[in-house]
């Protein structure tokens, strides 16, 4: 086992690193920025080097700086996290070129996942179903014209390089093909550096399920159930839960036993997860993606299996044998996680960056905070605005969710602006007690919410009525899907009333 790692990241995900890595007796040593100088994860590890400033590609995405503090203070290996470098085959490389280990996959498992359309091309070939479409870039309109003949309106554009929803649009006839792929492409090029677009047909009332796999140097792949990720705003998940209350055990056998042959078609070798879109009404399931790296929503499959996940990537990573054997498995019970953001609504869930005032946070059975904040601490506006994760655990769904309300009722936070709000009214919604979800229903709820503004949610005799809320309202919805921030959120400070936006400065904004 490694003696010392370098995390390269920040937030909850390098607090969770570096937590397993102390359970392990590994000492750790974290990387800041200019604005992260006080973080949490700087902190708690053994070491700290500051690496830039603020901005990601001066720091968190320089790799010469990453690489150099590794070999400044004797770090074995590097722990990627998630987003930044994680999945970026270059720097896999070249931390091996450097003599370290590379806590994840092999950058070539990296590099053909990375690519939508090599990882279409791939799993097409294994047999497992992928989403009609096309398996090459489109390259100009009369070839998206053609295919989209082929398979039929509705339908999606993808980026090949995207992630987080970027460079995807929905396509609902032939009259808005050529726009929305000038769109796509635009934005492609803006978050990757790469226009690829792809066709795929739009699957109507979809649900999006995920397998996590633990595969190792040996030929080892073991999966650990799935996780049901449908609760997306523009395509971001806010809420993941395990098991799934979709999947029956013949569906649940299935999915694994593709995402099995996907891992071994890849030489995967690290924990990862491969995600599929099921169709709502049929059940049949298409690949979608897989991600090469630990998931933000790992928790819940920990809260559910017992395994710590951290653990078995730094241990494969360190040569060894998967630590899990596949009749090991056991899916004890639910657990549901939902992602506490600092956002704004009143100003179209834009960052709400600030000092933390005041932090009480929720505890008691079943309940778990991953967490990257302190009560002091100043939320920096130049980084993704999640600040931490709850995980509640119960005997079944149903208490998994009742433990969740209960925490998120506990959690204070001020100083900045949350989404805790949001989630309470989902946690209470009978289409959502009911497992009766897809990948629109956010959208939907925030629809019913614009036309019923004082539903059953208000309670506090606010005054929801005027034509000047309802567009304030309106003005607010279009700004979030727009600008496709983060998670959706809600006023931390005044519940009942988490909806409410300034009428006259939404309007404007919206014009």
């Amino acid at each position: 086992m490694f003696q010392k790692v370098l995390v390269a990241n920040r937030g909850e995900i390098a607090v969770r690193v570096i937590r397993a890595c102390r359970d392990l007796g590994i000492q750790t040593v974290a990387v800041y920025s200019d604005v992260d100088r006080g973080s949490l994860h700087v902190r708690l590890a053994d070491q700290a080097c500051h690496i830039g400033s603020a901005p990601s590609l001066e720091s968190y995405l320089r790799v010469e700086g990453i690489l150099d503090a590794a070999r400044q203070t004797g770090a074995q290996a590097i722990h990627p996290g998630y987003g930044f470098l994680s999945e970026n085959a270059d720097f896999a490389r070249a931390v091996r070129k450097a003599g370290m280990a590379f806590i994840g996959p092999s950058a070539d498992s990296i590099e053909l996942m990375g690519s939508k359309l090599a990882a279409r091309r791939t799993v097409s070939a294994t047999g497992v179903p992928v989403v009609p479409g096309s398996l090459e870039a489109i390259s100009s309109d009369s070839e998206a014209a053609r295919i989209a003949s082929e398979i039929g309106y509705p339908l999606m554009l993808k980026a090949s390089a995207g992630g987080g929803g970027k460079g995807m649009r929905v396509v609902v006839g032939p009259a808005d093909l050529t726009a929305r792929l000038r769109e796509a492409r635009s934005e492609a090029r803006a978050a990757f550096g790469d226009d690829a677009v792809y066709i795929e047909r739009f699957v109507a009332q979809p649900r999006h399920i995920e397998v996590q796999l633990v595969a190792d140097q040996f030929g080892e792949v073991v999966h650990l159930g799935e996780r049901e990720c449908t609760i997306q705003r523009r395509h971001q998940k806010v809420i993941e839960e395990s098991p799934s209350p979709f999947v029956d055990e013949d569906l649940r056998a299935a999915l694994a036993d593709a995402a099995i042959r996907i891992a071994r078609a890849t030489a995967y070798d690290s924990i990862g997860t491969v995600e599929f879109l099921v169709d709502g009404e049929t059940g049949q399931f298409y690949f979608l993606e897989m991600n090469t790296r630990v998931q933000v929503e790992h928790a819940v499959t920990e809260a559910v299996t017992g395994f710590d996940l951290i653990a078995e990537q730094l241990r494969i990573a360190s040569g060894k044998p998967c630590g899990i054997r596949q009749e090991d498995v056991r899916m004890r019970g639910a657990a549901i996680e939902c992602r506490i953001y600092a956002e704004d609504p009143e100003r179209g869930f834009v960052p709400s960056p600030g000092r933390i005032l005041r932090l009480e946070v929720p505890s008691g059975p079943g309940i778990r905070e991953d967490t990257g904040i302190y009560a002091g601490w100043e939320v920096p506006l130049e980084y993704d605005p999640l600040l931490s994760k709850v995980i509640a655990w119960g005997s079944d769904r149903d208490q998994a969710i009742r433990r969740m309300v209960r925490a998120l009722t506990e959690y204070r936070i001020e100083g900045v602006q949350t989404n805790i709000d949001f989630f309470l009214s989902v946690l209470r919604d009978p289409s959502f007690l009911a497992g009766c979800i897809d990948t629109g229903f956010v959208g939907r709820w925030l629809e019913e919410k614009i036309a019923n503004p004082a539903g059953k949610d208000d309670g506090q005799g606010s005054d929801h009525g005027g034509s000047q809320h309802l567009a304030a309202i309106l003005a607010a919805v279009y700004l979030e899907q727009s600008q496709g921030r983060g998670a959706a959120g809600g006023a931390r400070q005044s519940r009942g009333s988490a909806w409410k936006v300034d009428a006259r400065s939404a309007q404007l904004r919206a014009r």
